[in-house]
């Protein structure tokens, strides 16, 4: 049996209403919800990373043998962000390590490659994690609807809590949605064409082809998870299925817009928090065609009950001060730049030799006194033993600001910066950056915890590092 064993999501704590942006446009608003918005330091590869720290509590690491990553918006165009990826997770280099991207369901296509990797005995398990921020221009109806957000599963063959019952794909060439590798803004076509041509015409053949191969009708169902590019045309499909509201609501398109490649991963994690054992569950993926993919809910469904899903990330959120603080963090608007000038000059060759220490987070411990230090010392600083000590990861480590610091004249796109001194469990202090805080909240002694993030862009290579934010 080839399977979910794991799952976990990341949605940025801000988030946006709709009428917000529609004032700011004087525009009607596309519904009464919300969207959600990564914050300056976050992209898709980050909040990734989040999903799948949330999707790997109470696994062995060691047991990955893969790590695909999905994406549109990808912070290469060359080069394997899986690998950047998979060394924050502290995976083996022995991990296999795959990008995903330039479709919507690419999300889905990883996680059909991962099933056929584990059933052919190639790998074993294979944490599959999408996310995505996707960039609209302004004023047009798409900015409303677009979201940002990540989802993560492990395919394996042992404990497994949802069952790959069968997998039916057809692709459909249309230009309906696209972006040129050369823009940052997707486009869309017509509505209607994208709607009669495409959308409602490739999800009610595959659903069917799925459903009549495995002797079910639609009522046969639990739940549904419906992608769609809106709430409008979600429900449309749930009923064109013959389905009820109760077997494809959904919390997700409401609450953070169109995720994009993270979508039906998200919507499918959704659907397991909720789902009992018995259960069958469709997914229906649509992009230049459409998967669908079925499961069966197993017993070890409960085991998963306490893993951070959909429902603890929608809850945690905090709204963005303002359309134009929302326009900064994407970079849609020109500001002032730093009273102080920038000097995070990047280089390769440091990159590569403290990466193990930059992106996995690791310092050490003396094996002599037992004293734990970061960054990772040669010589221990209390009993000076020389080169006695064990690597240790840090970060999933509980946290506590020992002092701070605000500063409005360093380089911050959400001034001021604020920097924590942390006092490691175990021992050990050192500075990092804050975010997602409220610097009128910060405070000495409270707790905090890591988050991977972007730390600056430079030469054209991303920067990535572990920042610290207030528990979520």
């Amino acid at each position: 049996m080839v399977g979910i064993t794991s799952y976990g999501a990341y949605i940025p704590l801000y988030r946006l209403p709709l009428m917000e942006i529609a004032k700011a446009w004087n525009v009607p608003p596309r519904g009464k919800g919300e969207r959600s918005v990564a914050n300056f330091d976050e992209d898709s590869l980050s909040m990734s990373v989040e999903a799948s720290i949330n999707c790997l509590e109470g696994i062995k690491r060691s047991t990955i043998d893969g790590f695909y990553f999905a994406t549109t918006t990808s912070p290469y165009a060359e080069k394997m962000v899986s690998t950047i990826g998979a060394t924050a997770l502290d995976f083996a280099p022995s991990t296999r390590t795959l990008d995903f991207t330039n479709s919507l369901r690419s999300g889905t296509g990883a996680l059909i490659a991962a099933v056929d990797a584990v059933k052919a005995g190639s790998l074993t398990n294979v944490l599959v994690a999408a996310g995505d921020t996707r960039l609209a221009q302004t004023q047009g109806e798409l900015e409303q609807t677009f979201g940002d957000g990540a989802g993560a599963v492990v395919i394996g063959d042992m404990d497994v809590a949802a069952e790959i019952v069968d997998i039916v794909s057809i692709s459909d060439e249309i230009i309906d949605v696209w972006r040129p590798s050369s823009e940052s803004y997707v486009k869309a076509w017509e509505d209607r064409f994208a709607f009669t041509v495409g959308y409602s015409k490739l999800i009610p053949q595959v659903a069917g082809m799925l459903l009549e191969k495995n002797s079910l009708t639609p009522q046969d169902l639990a739940r549904v998870a419906i992608t769609g590019p809106t709430i409008r045309r979600q429900q449309g499909m749930g009923k064109a299925l013959g389905l009820s509201s109760k077997q494809y609501e959904d919390s997700i398109l409401p609450n953070t817009g169109n995720t994009g490649t993270a979508l039906p991963l998200m919507m499918l994690i959704e659907a397991l928090e909720t789902s009992n054992p018995g259960d069958n569950i469709m997914v229906l993926s649509y992009s230049n065609g459409c998967d669908a993919i079925l499961l069966k809910v197993t017993e070890n469904i409960k085991k998963l009950k306490s893993k951070i899903g959909i429902k603890h990330q929608l809850e945690s959120k905090k709204q963005i001060p303002s359309y134009q603080k929302y326009l900064t963090f994407k970079g849609l608007v020109p500001v002032a730049p730093a009273a102080r000038p920038d000097r995070n000059p990047v280089a390769a060759v440091t990159l590569w030799r403290h990466r193990k220490e930059y992106l996995s987070l690791y310092g050490s411990r003396c094996t002599e006194c037992d004293t734990q230090q970061f960054p990772a010392q040669k010589v221990c600083v209390k009993c000076h033993a020389n080169d006695q000590r064990e690597m240790v990861r840090l970060s999933d480590k509980k946290l506590s600001i020992f002092t701070y610091t605000q500063d409005n004249l360093a380089i911050c796109t959400d001034p001021p910066a604020v920097v924590g001194v942390v006092e490691f469990d175990g021992g050990g202090r050192a500075a990092f950056d804050m975010t997602d805080r409220d610097p009128g909240e910060v405070k000495v002694g409270m707790n905090v915890e890591f988050t991977f993030r972007k730390l600056f862009f430079n030469r054209g290579i991303h920067n990535y590092y572990w920042k610290i934010r207030p528990l979520r």
